[in-house]
């Protein structure tokens, strides 16, 4: 089944998730939710930013996610050009674009006024990022789909373990309302998948299994990215376990469960036990991490 004929069969599913997004949606504003108040100390400090106010991990997952966010225009090129920019599909990329438009500007807001990372260091990445361009580019709709369903979930991790690693109410906020949004979005996407499995299994199972066995995060152009994942993956924010245990496992075992879908092609079939061991092994590194991470606290 070609691309133009599965968006066709399933824009009346993507019309009523949109409609449902659309009505669960809520509306909240970054001014209010940004601390103000600590503009003082921030005109005291120069507009510079506090060494030893948090955890190198965390601040590195702050300028991960944010300057992920700010590489917006190049997330919504991509979704136009594999989804279209008519019917529900465009309209559901253009609100997507608007909300995502609202997370960088409170956390930028937020990081800025709280002075939490260098903001001539958080400009220049800015300026490297988007002048890169450089975001995961699946090479169709239903390998989009299967991608950012998965995509989704793991940045709603990311940022709720990173507002709870703040250790700062508002920041606690800022990150949740973030959250709260990525989750709706993941919901848009997993439940395309999900029906994407019924209307052609085989197709899903083998874009599923190649999307997840390759899978990456947005922010691989970031300069330093390597570091930074290094650091964030130390302070328990975001590793292989976390992966593992709250995106992998739930969608592919729980939400999808691959390894009861009927009716594959043989190439499906090879697809679903590359997956199935894929999931295996990353578990069995999951348990290997939490194990010395158990040894160090001991």
């Amino acid at each position: 089944m070609q691309d133009a004929a599965v968006l066709h069969e399933l824009t009346p599913v993507a019309e009523q998730l949109l409609e449902r997004h659309l009505e669960s949606a809520i509306e909240w504003f970054p001014h209010e939710v940004v601390p103000w108040e600590r503009g003082n100390e921030l005109r005291e400090r120069g507009f510079g930013y506090r060494r030893d106010s948090v955890a190198p991990g965390v601040r590195s997952a702050l300028m991960v996610n944010l300057l992920t966010e700010d590489n917006l225009p190049w997330y919504s090129r991509t979704l136009s050009r594999i989804f279209g920019s008519d019917s529900a599909w465009g309209e559901w990329g253009r609100r997507w674009t608007a909300e995502e438009g609202r997370h960088s500007i409170a956390m930028r807001d937020y990081v800025t006024i709280s002075g939490l990372v260098d903001p001539s260091e958080l400009e220049q990445a800015r300026m490297a990022q988007v002048s890169s361009g450089l975001v995961p580019e699946p090479e169709n709709a239903v390998d989009g789909m299967c991608y950012v369903a998965v995509q989704e979930l793991a940045t709603r991790v990311s940022h709720r373990n990173t507002g709870a690693a703040l250790e700062d109410p508002a920041g606690y906020e800022v990150m949740m309302r973030l959250a709260a949004d990525e989750n709706k979005h993941h919901l848009f996407y997993r439940d395309l998948v999900t029906s994407l499995f019924k209307l052609n299994p085989s197709r899903a199972m083998e874009s599923l299994s190649n999307q997840i066995r390759s899978f990456a995060m947005p922010g691989t152009g970031i300069p330093g990215f390597a570091e930074h994942a290094r650091q964030i993956a130390n302070e328990g924010i975001y590793d292989l376990s976390v992966h593992h245990d709250r995106i992998i496992e739930p969608l592919v075992t729980k939400q999808w469960a691959v390894d009861k879908v009927q009716g594959l092609s043989a190439a499906a079939e090879q697809a679903r036990e590359s997956l199935l061991k894929h999931v295996e092994r990353l578990g069995k590194v999951a348990n290997r991490m939490r194990e010395r991470r158990q040894e160090a606290a001991e």
